[in-house]
């Protein structure tokens, strides 16, 4: 007979839960600290193009919960889909490995691993991540769905866990420098050690769901839908008409080409041109066809436009937050002094701090919630969230003031680097748990996956967000030695002192130093940049450097963000602290709105 959980304190289903994901997360989080640093230098495609694909990738990996939610609501249940996930996460990263394994020896087919790598990751993290999270949600029942904010802040620490020693280990064994040389053959071991992390957690979880992931009465939870768990008081399945689905289809092409044209345009990279398009126009128009249900109550729909509303301000927070995988590393890499004690940490350690701060406050911010709520003294759940987004801006600031005259050829002390992620860890946990835990006591039974999914698509826009912000690091120290050694003057081209030539124009963009290509224009004029960069030994003659520089081909400057030149990091800094700032006051300002539409739920 099935053992009943107790549900005096948290059911034991949480800890199953708890270390399955601690496990995905040692995998997504380790690969996750040296994939950024293993595409820009042992594929050779630089920080720029790097970020770009970073953003992109983790924008995919929150994208695709919307379909692994959908496909759990409607066919194959939570649990079904976590072991789908948990296996195809683990191929891809073994698919990393080969990547890893290879780009010595041929560079164009470790470039293809790669691609299909993430691609694998991207399908696997899809059907797991949604599932998982609204998995903890089903383990209360009705009456004791006060004790979410606990739970996911406990099952958060459990994410921290695993990445905390997904970012010790995989660095530990795949980032190899020393005397500021890096050997690039030993990322191969870093992502094998993910995959094998990744393989743990899904046996895991598939020989101890039966005993533990139940219901109080025993029963089993997460598996394929069925009509009869549906509270009285809900619908049991979504009824999408075809119109409103043909709709939802026409708005996601008529966003995605407007994106395309009027924001970002033509010119760019093809990822960013029309990747991030998509992931944005997918979270509107998915929006859309959810609040298109006819079974949708009055309630239901003010409590969804909540989940809407907080999921605009989430974007914001990831865009800033997700900085420690791309501009973040690369300025612990270039431009920090990372000694500590003697001891020279590897730059993609770093990161690690919000994995440990995580793990050291998660359960204090658990039981702090507890206390207050327990003296009618709790924030509802977007003051909380509000909170967090002010933290980031906060940490901002502050590392801004210390790099501020730190010049070309300056370092900041990594303890700067650590009080960031700090206050970054307090902002997360003030608004990830607790971003959980809303859609879980907000999102209709019929919903809960997907709405899961609309959440992560949240985040999805905002990863999508960090590759756009990231792209705009300006140029690190070793930009200009890489430039001064080819007889370039970086910095008085920068500053307008110098006009480029032709040939200085291709170098530092054969260099991925500070260059913007405008690949479209490129075509029409015989130029396929794409492939030229991919050949180490490509040399152009005088009349195509010639016409690079006359047709403005490519074009080196400061990074620009609205009209604003970002010349500095301090320049860098402070534009998060003014988009965080600006989103943190605002979403506390809808505070009497939002309390309204949530009809009670806190």
């Amino acid at each position: 007979m099935t053992e009943v959980t107790t549900q005096k304190g948290h059911p034991k289903g949480l800890w199953v839960l708890f270390g399955t994901e601690m496990w995905e997360r040692f995998n997504f989080y380790g690969m996750r600290a040296l994939l950024s640093l293993f595409i820009a230098e042992a594929l050779m495609m630089g920080d720029k193009d790097a970020s770009i694909i970073y953003g992109g990738f983790l924008g995919l990996c929150y994208l695709t919960p919307m379909l692994g939610g959908y496909i759990s609501d409607k066919y194959l249940g939570n649990r079904n889909c976590i072991i789908l996930g948990g296996t195809a996460m683990a191929i891809g990263q073994l698919m990393l490995f080969l990547s890893a394994s290879t780009f010595a020896s041929n560079l164009p087919l470790a470039k293809s691993v790669m691609w299909v790598a993430l691609l694998t990751i991207i399908f696997g993290n899809g059907f797991f991540k949604p599932n998982i999270s609204s998995m903890v949600g089903s383990l209360y029942p009705k009456e004791q769905k006060s004790k979410l904010d606990s739970a996911f802040t406990i099952f958060y620490m459990g994410i921290n866990v695993g990445a905390t020693l997904g970012q010790f280990i995989c660095p530990f064994f795949g980032d190899d420098k020393h005397d500021g040389i890096r050997n690039l053959g030993a990322f191969k071991w870093g992502f094998l050690a993910a995959g094998i992390a990744m393989i743990l957690g899904t046996v895991v979880f598939f020989f101890l769901k039966n005993k533990y992931v139940v219901s109080p009465d025993g029963a089993p939870l997460g598996g394929k839908p069925n009509k009869a768990d549906t509270p009285d008081d809900e619908s049991a399945q979504a009824k999408f008409t075809l119109p409103n689905i043909l709709l939802a289809g026409a708005m996601l092409v008529g966003l995605t080409l407007f994106f395309h044209y009027f924001l970002d345009g033509p010119g760019v990279s093809p990822i960013k041109a029309w990747l991030y398009p998509f992931i944005y126009g997918s979270g509107i128009s998915l929006a859309f066809l959810i609040v298109s249900d006819k079974t949708i109550t009055k309630i239901e729909k003010d409590r969804i436009f909540v989940l809407y509303i907080v999921c605009f301000f989430v974007i914001f927070f990831w865009a800033a937050f997700e900085q420690a995988g791309s501009s973040l590393t690369f300025i612990a890499d270039k431009q920090t002094d990372t000694n500590i004690l003697g001891w020279q940490m590897p730059p993609t350690m770093v990161q690690n701090f919000n994995g440990i701060f995580v793990i050291i406050f998660a359960l204090p911010f658990s039981a702090l919630w507890l206390w207050m709520q327990k003296r009618k003294m709790e924030p509802i759940s977007t003051v909380k969230q509000a909170l967090g987004l002010g933290l980031i801006a906060l940490g901002y600031y502050i590392i801004a003031t210390q790099v501020k005259d730190l010049g070309i050829n300056g370092k900041v002390g990594v303890i700067w680097m650590i009080i960031l992620y700090l206050l970054h860890t307090w902002g997360e946990l003030c608004l990830s748990p607790i971003g959980l835990s809303l859609v879980a006591k907000l999102a209709p039974k019929r919903f809960a996956s997907l709405l899961m999914g609309v959440w992560f698509l949240g985040n999805a826009a905002g990863y999508a967000l960090t590759g756009t912000l990231g792209a705009l690091l300006p140029p690190t120290t070793d930009k200009y030695i890489d430039a001064q050694k080819k007889n370039i003057d970086l910095q008085g081209i920068l500053d307008g002192r110098k006009e480029p030539d032709g040939n200085e124009l291709y170098t530092l963009a054969k260099m991925k130093i500070s260059a913007d290509i405008d690949y479209d224009k490129g075509k029409k004029n015989g130029f396929d940049f794409v492939k030229i960069f991919e050949k180490k030994d490509s040399v152009l003659t005088t009349a195509q450097l010639s016409t690079i520089q006359s047709e403005k081909l490519i074009a080196v400057g400061y990074p620009k963000f609205m009209g604003f030149t970002l010349k500095s990091l301090y320049d860098f800094f402070m534009l998060f602290v003014v988009l965080c700032g600006v989103a943190a006051l605002l979403l506390y300002g809808l505070t009497p709105l939002i309390k309204k539409l949530m009809h009670g739920v806190r």
